[in-house]
Parts: C-alpha cells; sequence; structure tokens
C-alpha cells in the first residue's frame, strides 16, 4: 500500500501562484505514475495532470495547460504541482494519485491504484 500526503494548499487571490506537494511512501516511488486530480463542491472528480516515472512524459487537462506544470523528485519520492494564474474556477479539492508501475500516463480516476487525503485550494476573485 502506498501512502501519499498531500500539502501546500490554501486560499490566494486570482492571479496568485501555489505549489502542491505530494510525498509518497514506498521503495518503488520512481516506478509510479503520478497524477493529480480535483474536485469541486457537486462536480466529480476530474484529471488535472499526470507524470510518467520517468518525468519525461507530462500531460494536462485542457483548463490548466499552460498555467500549471506538474513534476517530480524521484530522490524525494514527491511530486509537485505548480499552479499559476489560478482562476475561481480552479477552487477544488486537489488530489494526488499514485498508479504503481505505470508505464503511461492515465486520465481516469479508475486508472489508479492509490489516493491521498486531498489538500484545499481556494482562489478569490
Amino acid at each position: 500500500q502506498v501512502q501519499l500526503v498531500e500539502s501546500g494548499g490554501g486560499l490566494v487571490q486570482a492571479g496568485g501562484s501555489l505549489r502542491l506537494s505530494c510525498k509518497a511512501s514506498g521503495r518503488t516511488f520512481s516506478r509510479y505514475t503520478m497524477g493529480w486530480f480535483r474536485q469541486a463542491p457537486g462536480k466529480e472528480r476530474e484529471f488535472v495532470a499526470a507524470i510518467l516515472w520517468s518525468g519525461g512524459i507530462t500531460a494536462y487537462a485542457d483548463a490548466v495547460k499552460g498555467r500549471f506544470t506538474i513534476s517530480r523528485d524521484n530522490a524525494k519520492n514527491t511530486v509537485y504541482l505548480q499552479m499559476n494564474s489560478l482562476k475561481p474556477e480552479d477552487t477544488a479539492v486537489y488530489y494526488c494519485a499514485a498508479k504503481v508501475y505505470g508505464d503511461r500516463v492515465y486520465y481516469t480516476v479508475d486508472a489508479y491504484d492509490n489516493w491521498g487525503q486531498g489538500t484545499q485550494v481556494t482562489v478569490s476573485s
């Protein structure tokens, strides 16, 4: 079982930035595909970004492309989500997810094996 702990959420004004972090347990973090999802009140959880184990392949939802950047540090067992030019519609609980021994990036909730507890991001207008 992989444990994921997110941090870095908070309240920010529109146009501001936040960096989310997700630290994972496990000795084989370097072989996990990692993803970020978000869920706003009354809405389904949706894909935000994903990164292959090597860091060489990334993917983004159209709504965040050009504003968010996913990255990872395998030496620290940590994946990051840098969020710039935040908008009120980015307000949601953000979840980190891991697909153990993933061989590509994945876009759907059911593709991931393990989930963090979530961190709240609130963007005020």
